[in-house]
Order: C-alpha cells, then structure tokens, then sequence
C-alpha cells in the first residue's frame, strides 16, 4: 500500500537561473490543428520536445520549419512572438526553436 507522501511529486525550487547554449535535439514531435483559448490563429503548428545539449529537456513551438519536423533535427533556440494580448495588443514574446542555420 502507497502512502500519500509516496504519491505526491517531488518538487524542487530553482536557486539560480539555468544558462543554455540554446542548441538541442528534437526527441519527439507533434503537430497541433485543434489549439486551445488564445492560439487559434497559430494553428496547424508544430510543439516539440527539445533535448538541450547541457542536458535538460524542454517543450517548445519548433519556427521556421521548410520541410516537416524529424526526430533527431538538431535546432537552436530563437526568440519568436508567442502570441498578442488584450484589446491594448500587447505583444508577448517568449523562445521557440528553429533547424540549425549552421552546421556544426
């Protein structure tokens, strides 16, 4: 029998910022055509597990895709609009991920 300590996540506060070299790996993939409150003008659009090279994995909007999306497309980090807000229109920026422009 779990207890209700063994159940709850263990959560962990960030003491420093974490610092990336913004290039990683695409792990996996999905495209989005029913999208929720706020980012239906986005859709189709294209969310991505990125595997950082420093390790961590992060969920973000893959940009400037010319062909379609592949596990293993090595990618760097870009700051793109993520959406506007409010009847002022304030413009929200935030990072997606973009194919390497550059080979390594």
């Amino acid at each position: 029998m779990m207890t209700q300590a063994a159940q709850e996540p263990q959560i962990t506060q960030v003491k420093q910022p974490y610092v990336s070299g913004g290039k990683g790996m695409v792990l996996s993939y999905t495209v989005v055509t029913d999208a929720p409150e706020g980012f239906e003008e986005l859709a189709p659009y294209t969310l991505g597990l990125v595997k950082l090279d420093e390790g961590p994995t992060v969920l973000a909007q893959l940009t400037d895709l010319d062909a379609p999306a592949a596990i293993g497309l090595r990618v760097e980090m870009v700051t793109r609009k993520l959406r506007t807000d409010g009847q002022r229109g304030i413009i929200v920026y935030g990072y997606k991920f973009r194919p390497l422009l550059r080979d390594e």
